[in-house]
């Protein structure tokens, strides 16, 4: 029976280094080990989860049990865990979440995969507290298996002997690594995480790197049989697995229907599991080039995910083409779901450095980039303004993070906002989801299996604009 070995690789705070450590971890174990590795991420996060799949070659999942339920967090780690070992890359803080309860943080998930805990702890100007801290760690909630340790930021050999030292005195754990103060740019960083492995001009390279972190620093063999000395992790029944929406959802036959999605540099904030929610009822996926292409194919919907059209807009503002075939197939009644950068994209424009870069102009928004994040953080959304895609009176938990704010908005007889922000801060007015025909467009991210409504909704539509036989765009 498979065991399942999994281990999470957690930090005693944010900017630890988990996303090196998780790195290094899945590529040795892929390279230098031949196993075939399933990583996860948890927390909202596209950027970590690219890289983790270009480490591991293969899909990263998300588990964050504030988008989806825990019962469906456990269900989706088991139905995508097609290898011989899973690698999870916590957010934060081990215990960090969104109370003093610290509910939905990364030490929650540990106990519901019931997996062991690999802890990264910055040792900056740090020697004997380093063990006070893994200590307390260790006690603060004793449900959580903290099994390893991997000290980073190591200055020098007489760094890493007293805090090993300490640390075999007063914690009952190992360490089971210790990393070198990393010289600058070694790691690419943008704002608060990764650059996109799309946009690095040496990926292949940053991976062989953290591989070669891996054989020097970590005892791999010691990580790996972590891993695997794990007790069972059973399904949960298919009782509670079974709800009135998601039952509906697995009857609805998408087969003939073509959803398109923007993948190019500009565009690639998707989590895996929405693909494949529209993929399970028979949909098809076409992959559109909005930097490259001149026009739409033959689609019956659009989804439009995250990215960083900011970086790309003059690119963006230059095929004019393109952006004209979207404006014209919204016209024509095209249903359009729209995240976050797909949102900018709708509008009039995107401000930068004082540069205005024209967009598709189905929204009479502008949106200006600024220097902090205007927003970062889950959201919860109602549903309270018609709109294509949702009934009214859905909740939704999602997340937003974004550089850029709407300082042009222009409100038409055609246009409305139709949900309403409980948590999160949306376009404007807390409100977001701003929608005109068959168009709807958010700062909201959400997570398929946490929003059942969402496939059912772009399915439906998609379904109803192809019997329209509406389906060439020029």
């Amino acid at each position: 029976m498979n065991n399942y070995p999994r281990v999470i690789i957690a930090g005693a705070r944010g900017g630890s280094g988990k996303t090196t450590l998780s790195l290094a971890v899945i590529s040795s174990l892929r390279s230098r080990h031949g196993l075939t590795v399933i990583p996860y991420k948890k927390g909202p996060d596209y950027i970590d989860a690219g890289w983790l799949s270009v480490a591991a070659k293969h899909p990263c999942y998300n588990l964050d049990p504030f988008l989806v339920s825990k019962d469906k967090v456990v269900d989706s780690f088991l139905s995508h865990f097609k290898g011989d070992i899973s690698v999870v890359e916590g957010n934060r803080g081990l215990f960090d979440g969104m109370d003093a309860e610290g509910s939905f943080s990364t030490a929650e998930l540990a106990k519901l995969l019931r997996a062991p805990v690999i802890l990264i702890v910055d040792c900056t100007k740090m020697t004997r507290t380093t063990a006070a801290v893994v200590q307390g760690l260790m006690h603060f909630d004793k449900d959580v298996a903290i099994k390893g340790i991997v000290l980073n930021q190591i200055a020098g050999s007489r760094h890493e002997s007293i805090i090993r030292e300490s640390i075999e005195k007063y914690c009952t754990v190992l360490v089971v690594g210790a990393i070198p103060r990393l010289k600058k740019g070694e790691m690419p960083e943008r704002h608060m995480g990764l650059i996109p492995h799309h946009e690095h001009e040496d990926a292949a390279g940053v991976i062989s790197f953290t591989e070669t972190l891996a054989d020097k620093y970590l005892d791999m063999p010691k990580i790996i049989e972590i891993a695997r000395s794990v007790e069972p992790l059973p399904h949960p029944s298919k009782k509670k697995r079974t709800g009135k929406v998601v039952s509906v959802q697995r009857d609805i036959d998408g087969r003939g229907v073509r959803i398109g999605v923007f993948r190019d540099a500009a565009f690639q904030f998707y989590y895996p599991e929405n693909f494949e929610e529209l993929q399970r009822v028979g949909a098809e996926i076409v992959e559109i080039d909005a930097l490259g292409g001149k026009g739409l194919p033959q689609i019956d919907a659009l989804y439009i995910g995250g990215g960083f059209p900011e970086t790309n807009a003059l690119n963006l503002a230059q095929n004019t083409s393109f952006r004209d075939a979207v404006r014209n197939a919204a016209e024509k009644g095209l249903p359009i779901y729209a995240e976050c950068g797909g949102l900018m994209f709708l509008g009039e424009a995107i401000i930068m450095n004082g540069e205005r870069y024209p967009m598709a102009g189905i929204f009479p928004l502008v949106f200006e980039m600024r220097p902090r994040p205007e927003a970062h953080g889950y959201t919860i959304v109602e549903v309270d303004g018609e709109n294509p895609f949702y009934p009214t009176g859905t909740i939704l938990q999602g997340h937003e993070f974004h550089y850029s704010s709407v300082s042009g908005f222009r409100e038409r007889d055609d246009i409305s906002l139709a949900f309403s922000m409980k948590r999160g801060k949306g376009i404007a007015g807390l409100r977001d989801g701003i929608c005109y025909k068959n168009v709807l467009a958010t700062y909201t991210h959400i997570h398929a299996l946490g929003a059942p409504e969402w496939g059912l909704g772009v399915i439906a539509k998609a379904k109803e604009f192809k019997k329209r036989n509406v389906q060439t765009y020029t």
